[in-house]
């Protein structure tokens, strides 16, 4: 998720509403000492005192479907033809489409051209991507939602509207907007004859944060991982409602996985992250090669998905919370009454607070 603009709507309204409620915390008598606990870890999260006062307008109230409208209609005068410039990717009869909507994210369309059947992936704007189904005279047959924040979300209604028999899948457990059929864990679902996705949870961006794989066995091409808000290009999203820990066993569901598969991010984030991995692990040269073509790709504004998977596990440190040159260009040791899962957990933790300085993102 992005906040490229909190100052102008939700900081104005969390001052107001914190603001409020700060003064009542620190007026209140001695003996409301917990309220006082409560305010200190608010604090301690985060540089940014009312950041979760305004996370909490954001992906769970009304307002923040306001504030995603907003943003859709600056977007669009702004990049009229989007953000970054993309080409499709057909393998065996499956087409996938990055779309590049709002100010860096990408919604995609995948279709079966036997059955002219498809899917989307995280639909944004639903005027982006309805475009592109009407472009490719296709069928919406199922929306696949990685997590609940709008920039992710934010058309599963309007598409709905759309396409009246459409399916919206998601985790009961974030909130989707238009959530028709909750996955659990491992669910398989089939659109058309040769698109299978598998789902599963990876909590720690959201409580609910599903990616999605599509099974290339079916069609006899690589496999191909929609990760949202988990996994970026040399990167990995911010853990709002989880833990490193948690965070740490989603990423390591995403290692377990093909190294030939190919990666679907959800943002255009990959010189930033390639910029800070730089700074994480200066000596991995495998990510300086990676650096220069990103650079060149984004100087003509070209889109740098897909990756593969094989590749991130040698330059995205967030992948690589075992590698001992990293625990050297962090500084960081194994205590003697750590195990070793809990000290990748604190090497995550250790790098997303670096990230999180380094860029709120």
């Amino acid at each position: 998720m992005a906040l490229p603009d909190w100052t102008l709507f939700l900081f104005g309204l969390a001052s107001v509403c914190g603001g409020f409620w700060i003064c009542r915390l620190f007026r209140a008598p001695r003996k409301g000492s917990w309220k006082r606990g409560l305010l200190r870890d608010l604090m301690a999260r985060t540089e940014k005192p009312l950041f979760w006062i305004a996370y909490s307008l954001y992906s769970r109230t009304k307002l923040g479907y306001m504030f995603h409208k907003r943003q859709m209609k600056k977007a669009r005068e702004k990049f009229p033809t989007g953000h970054s410039r993309t080409q499709p990717t057909t393998i065996n009869g499956v087409k996938i489409i990055p779309v590049p909507v709002l100010s860096d994210n990408y919604s995609y369309v995948i279709i079966d051209t036997a059955s002219r059947l498809a899917a989307v992936v995280d639909p944004a704007d639903p005027k982006s991507v309805q475009a592109c189904l009407e472009e490719e005279g296709v069928t919406l047959e199922a929306i696949f939602c990685t997590h609940k924040h709008w920039d992710h979300s934010g058309g599963n209604r309007a598409l709905r509207r759309y396409h009246s028999s459409c399916r919206v899948y998601g985790s009961a457990t974030d909130n989707i907007p238009g959530l028709t059929h909750p996955l659990t864990d491992k669910d398989t679902v089939d659109v058309g004859t040769r698109l299978r996705f598998r789902a599963f949870c990876t909590p720690g961006h959201t409580v609910g944060h599903m990616i999605y794989l599509l099974d290339g066995c079916v069609f006899g091409g690589h496999s191909s991982l929609f990760s949202g808000d988990l996994l970026f290009l040399s990167g990995c999203g911010r853990m709002f409602e989880g833990t490193a820990s948690t965070m740490l066993s989603s990423l390591d569901t995403v290692s377990s996985l093909n190294d030939d598969t190919l990666l679907w991010p959800g943002h255009e984030y990959a010189e930033d992250n390639l910029l800070f991995a730089a700074e994480a692990e200066p000596s991995n040269m495998v990510r300086e090669q990676k650096l220069q073509w990103v650079l060149k790709q984004r100087s003509q504004r070209l889109c740098t998905s897909p990756s593969t998977l094989g590749e991130e596990k040698q330059y995205n440190p967030f992948l690589r919370s075992h590698a001992q040159d990293l625990h050297r260009a962090l500084g960081l040791h194994q205590n003697q009454d750590e195990d070793w899962t809990s000290y990748r957990a604190r090497v995550l933790e250790e790098l997303r607070r670096r990230k999180d300085i380094y860029k709120s993102r």
